[in-house]
């Protein structure tokens, strides 16, 4: 695919701002001027200087036209200059649905005088792109869903500043993403419980409008590996604020031998329920999670589950991100492979 006509101008801007061939406070060409250079319109041209204004490399004057902004010059991510501060952000600092990621990252930035500041992704509301890009020297984020924050996130891809995203791809930003490979957890799970003897498996899944790209890919795996095994598939959600009738009527209308769920808080809800409705689990039904938290170990019974490797995907966030800013050059994406945990929550029938 061609890159479009305003980028081909923004890029070529960008490159002489960031390399000093423009200098500070020096005037860059009209979008009359920048339309007749390029053979574009002046819409196009027009664009350009507002990505470059809008990534903070630029500055307008009513009247008088667009001039480079003191602050990049010269970049803060040239291979000569030492990072110093990296910002990584979480949907929540304490969510017990995420793993510790800080334990692989810390050690690399540590070893690396390398400053973290954690926060949550409010940040992308109470700051600017051309702040954050002053202010660090890069940015790990994990998201809720991948269509948040756009206009912040695009910003930021456009002035090529080292960005990386944990979980979920961003196929129209294309940030190098490090994640988990679902889908061969769900089929782990499921493979599991088929080896096992069930034939009635269902999947549980967290009553919400919007799914992200990691429960589908865990869903993708449990259809898959039914498919290869010629079983029905079952499909249903759960409240946890609902009653409990629903997950129970679920498992009883489907006459279900096993459940795999969406992740382990869901597994541990469902749990709950069954075992207040009189069932004894697993004898009754098997039931498997995801994501390993702490607390799935210490529910009886002891959930059977699929473990992330948060500590490994931290740790290739980070060197992954020191190596974008240090060499210029963008990573590729990296699929973390992911561990079936066998504890007490599921048995052979």
């Amino acid at each position: 695919m061609n890159e479009p006509l305003y980028k081909q101008i923004l890029r070529q801007l960008k490159q002489e701002i960031l390399s000093g061939q423009r200098a500070i406070n020096s005037q860059l060409p009209t979008e009359k001027e920048l339309s007749e250079a390029y053979q574009v319109s002046r819409i196009t041209s027009k664009r350009a200087l507002t990505e470059l204004e809008q990534a903070g490399l630029i500055y307008r004057v009513r009247g008088k036209g667009s001039f480079v902004k003191e602050q990049f010059e010269p970049t803060v991510h040239s291979p000569s200059n030492k990072v110093t501060r990296i910002l990584f952000l979480l949907p929540f600092l304490h969510d017990l649905s995420l793993g510790n990621f800080t334990d692989g990252l810390l050690p690399v930035m540590q070893a690396h005088q390398v400053e973290v500041i954690m926060g949550t992704l409010d940040v992308f509301e109470q700051k600017k792109s051309n702040e954050l890009m002053t202010e660090y020297d890069g940015l790990i984020y994990y998201s809720d869903y991948s269509e948040q924050y756009l206009d912040t996130l695009v910003n930021l891809a456009l002035a090529d500043f080292p960005v990386i995203s944990l979980d979920k791809k961003n196929f129209e930003l294309d940030f190098p993403t490090i994640v988990s490979d679902n889908l061969a957890g769900g089929q782990l799970a499921t493979q599991h419980l088929i080896d096992e003897g069930h034939q009635r498996i269902g999947y549980l899944f967290n009553h919400a409008t919007h799914h992200p790209q990691s429960v589908k890919n865990r869903y993708i795996g449990y259809l898959q590996a039914l498919n290869q095994a010629d079983l029905a598939f079952h499909t249903s959600a759960i409240d946890s604020l609902a009653t409990q009738s629903h997950v129970i009527q679920y498992v009883k209308n489907n006459q279900l031998t096993a459940l795999v769920c969406e992740n382990d808080i869901v597994a541990i809800e469902a749990m709950r329920t069954l075992k207040q409705a009189g069932y004894d689990l697993p004898k009754d039904l098997s039931i498997i999670g995801f994501d390993d938290i702490q607390a799935a170990q210490f529910i009886e019974p002891p959930l059977t589950t699929i473990a992330q490797d948060f500590k490994q995907i931290g740790e290739l966030a980070g060197k992954t991100l020191l190596t974008w800013i240090e060499q210029q050059e963008v990573p590729t994406d990296i699929k973390v492979p992911v561990t079936f945990i066998q504890r007490q929550s599921t048995k052979q029938i």
